[in-house]
C-alpha cells in the first residue's frame, strides 16, 4: 500500500500496518470531535511517525498513485474538523 505524507513524500508500507494507522485515525477523529487541538497533533505526530519509521521511501522521480494521503504536521484544527470527520481517512 502507497501512504503519501503531503510535504513528505510517498511511503510503502505492509498492509498490516493500515491497521495500526486506522487506530490512531480514529483516535484523532475522537480528539477532533472533542476539539483537543493538542491531542490530534500528538496523534497525527504519532500517525506520521509510524510511517516513516515503518514505511520504505518512494523515490520522488517515480510516479505511484497513493491509497492513502496524510494531512502534513501542521495541520491546524480548522483543517481537521474537515479532514477527520466520520471514520476518517482511513476506512474501517
Amino acid at each position: 500500500m502507497i501512504v503519501r505524507i503531503l510535504n513528505g513524500g510517498q511511503y510503502r508500507v505492509d498492509a498490516a500496518l493500515f491497521d495500526r494507522l486506522n487506530e490512531i485515525d480514529n483516535r484523532i477523529v475522537e480528539a477532533v470531535a472533542k476539539n483537543d487541538e493538542k491531542r490530534m497533533k500528538e496523534l497525527l505526530g504519532e500517525m506520521l511517525a509510524v510511517v516513516k519509521r515503518n514505511g520504505k521511501p518512494i523515490d520522488a522521480r517515480e510516479i505511484v498513485p497513493s491509497d492513502v494521503i496524510l494531512p502534513p504536521d501542521d495541520l491546524t484544527m480548522d483543517e481537521a474538523v474537515n479532514i477527520f470527520a466520520g471514520s476518517g481517512l482511513i476506512p474501517d
